[in-house]
């Protein structure tokens, strides 16, 4: 039984003892005690006032006094109205930090036996990768490591588009512009290469959308009948036809793109369990769809389309398909939640899609559900917002979203101007600075995406990003290079650091308490950043924890404390720090550095 585990059992007999009723664990919560106040841990008795009858002060008193009594870790307690703040004895403490320090393990809770997949990044082969797509992958990537950590299995997946419109788009401007120019030949990475071609399309069809309106064509008819979207059209066409042309183009520059996109993944440092494509399944779904009428989910109208009606669950009435037997996103998006549960028998499905498709996955799921599928109450949308530049927002197709690729590499080269300004790799070989430098600006990203609940639109600032004070990345890696100095220092001086070597130190101080209290939060940190599917309930803990280490190192002494116990209890304490910091990061896909 954990320190606060103990106390609350205590509450509960207390309960029972001063008011014969009986509470749920449940019921009980500790927070620590603000630091204004005495005390460790926090109390409120307001929600229990119906039961003792009497005023918060009287209540928090008598509560305060049973504990006293008869719980041996509480060593004294005041009464602030209807808070009660317990003050916990010191040798609790050293024992609980004990514990911490000679867990076995640190960061990997039990396994429950259940499966989960998650689903990020989804690219399109018609372009690289951008902004908005470093903040999918590193959520997704993210959120898989915290529930694989938190006691699931888990499946990393990747949908790709690598069909549709916007494809044949990049191959008809490519067709007729590219002579024969390949990522070779031409310097670019092969996804770069797709998206020059997106961008040329979209300035080809506007010029022809002019022109056929100067000739007195309307707009709207313009935009219909330019001759370069008519024979996107007819390739899009001809690929449904299995037109070996066609097809053997499009292997082309898939194969190209996929190069590309596989040296981004690299860089970001993100990795799948398996690839989806949608050129395989987006037939999928129509006998989904027989289903759904055999079972009364699915209606028919006249003119033969297919539709479910969600005016009961608070939606609409949705196609599902079109009167021509042709499918609709959503049916093809019904056959692949079945193909990844045939694949894996998964219990959860998680989807990191941005917020704009916020109705059409309400919709989704309300249909697997309606259907009746196993799976169907563990699907969930890890919606977020998007990602904004002090410049504004981006768009592909006219060449002027944020490149992945530039973005991590400008990252990089602002962590090395830094980096050097600050003097921080003396005695690095040129290779080791290299990889400080990627370590620091990759970190700096995923930390500055990672620390915005997902659910929030958001603007990213790549120099505050980068800063080496504040909640950013760099400061908490800088924090475990410090505190691997110190543990460096240690060896040389050939501190005892068993638990032994700390087990006669009998007084703590504040900042010392309070350190142990955030790092044996840990576990259910990560219990809470995986039931809510938020990294940033992890960012924000670590970024607690390398500030509280920061005020413990300012304030008390290690090297120069004469107590030899003392002394060795305090690189222990940062040599746990350090492993909670490293175990934390990695979670949020981010390496920690042993030297600055």
């Amino acid at each position: 039984m954990s320190l606060q585990e103990s106390i609350i059992q205590g509450i509960q007999d207390a309960f029972m003892a001063c008011y014969q009723h009986a509470i749920d664990l449940e019921q009980v919560s500790l927070s620590p005690t603000k630091k204004e106040f005495s005390g460790d841990y926090t109390f409120v008795v307001f929600p229990f006032l119906k039961i003792s009858q009497s005023s918060p002060e009287a209540t928090a008193q008598q509560i305060g006094q049973y504990l006293k009594a008869h719980v041996s870790s509480v060593r004294d307690f005041n009464v602030v109205k209807g808070f009660l703040n317990l003050e916990v004895a010191q040798q609790q403490w050293l024992e609980l930090f004990t514990s911490l320090y000679t867990a076995p393990s640190l960061g990997q809770l039990p396994a429950n036996g259940k499966k989960v997949m998650v689903e990020y990044s989804s690219p399109n082969t018609n372009k690289p990768l951008h902004l908005g797509h470093l903040r999918n992958n590193f959520l997704g990537f993210s959120i898989a490591e915290i529930l694989k950590a938190s006691g699931y299995e888990v499946i990393k997946a990747n949908l790709v588009n690598d069909r549709g419109i916007h494809i044949c788009k990049s191959m008809v401007a490519y067709l007729h512009h590219g002579n024969g120019e390949t990522p070779a030949s031409s310097g670019l990475k092969g996804d770069h290469l797709a998206g020059k071609y997106y961008v040329l399309f979209d300035s080809l069809y506007k010029k022809q959308q002019k022109e056929l309106m100067e000739q007195g064509k309307s707009e709207e008819e313009a935009k219909k009948t330019a001759p370069i979207l008519v024979e996107a059209q007819e390739m899009l066409r001809k690929w449904e036809d299995h037109d070996q042309e066609v097809i053997s183009l499009w292997k082309t520059m898939n194969t190209w793109v996929y190069a590309g996109f596989e040296e981004t993944y690299r860089n970001m440092g993100v990795d799948f369990d398996i690839t989806y494509y949608e050129s395989n399944t987006y037939l999928l779904g129509k006998d989904i769809v027989e289903e759904g009428l055999s079972k009364g989910v699915f209606y028919k109208k006249q003119d033969g389309s297919v539709w479910v009606d969600l005016s009961a669950e608070g939606l609409d009435e949705k196609l599902v398909l079109r009167g021509d037997g042709t499918s609709v996103y959503i049916t093809q998006d019904m056959g692949t939640a079945d193909l990844k549960y045939k694949d894996f028998h998964i219990d959860k499905s998680v989807y990191v899609v941005g917020n704009e498709q916020d109705y059409h996955f309400d919709v989704l799921f309300k249909i697997m559900r309606k259907l009746g599928r196993s799976y169907g109450p563990g699907l969930y949308h890890l919606s977020y917002g998007m990602v904004d530049l002090p410049s504004g927002k981006m768009k592909s197709r006219e060449g002027t979203v944020v490149d992945a690729d530039e973005l991590i590499q400008e990252m990089i080269d602002t962590a090395a101007h830094h980096t050097k300004a600050l003097g921080k790799i003396e005695g690095f070989t040129e290779e080791q600075a290299q990889g400080l430098y990627e370590m620091l600006g990759l970190g700096a990203l995923k930390y500055f995406l990672l620390k915005v609940d997902p659910k929030k639109r958001m603007l990213f600032n790549p120099q505050e990003s980068i800063e080496f004070q504040g909640n950013t990345g760099p400061f908490i890696q800088y924090s475990h290079a410090r505190i691997a100095a110190i543990l460096r220092k240690a060896a040389q001086l050939g501190v005892d650091l068993s638990p032994t070597g700390f087990s006669q130190v009998r007084e703590l101080s504040e900042t010392e308490v309070s350190l142990i209290q955030l790092l044996q939060d840990f576990e259910r940190k990560l219990k809470m950043a995986a039931d809510e599917y938020s990294p940033a309930i992890l960012s924000q803990y670590l970024f607690e924890v390398a500030k509280e280490y920061n005020r413990f190192y300012a304030e008390l002494p290690i090297f120069h404390e004469k107590d030899l116990q003392v002394q060795a209890f305090r690189v222990a304490l940062s040599a746990h720090t350090a492993k909670t910091i490293h175990c934390g990061m990695r979670l949020l896909g981010i390496e920690v550095p042993q030297r600055m």
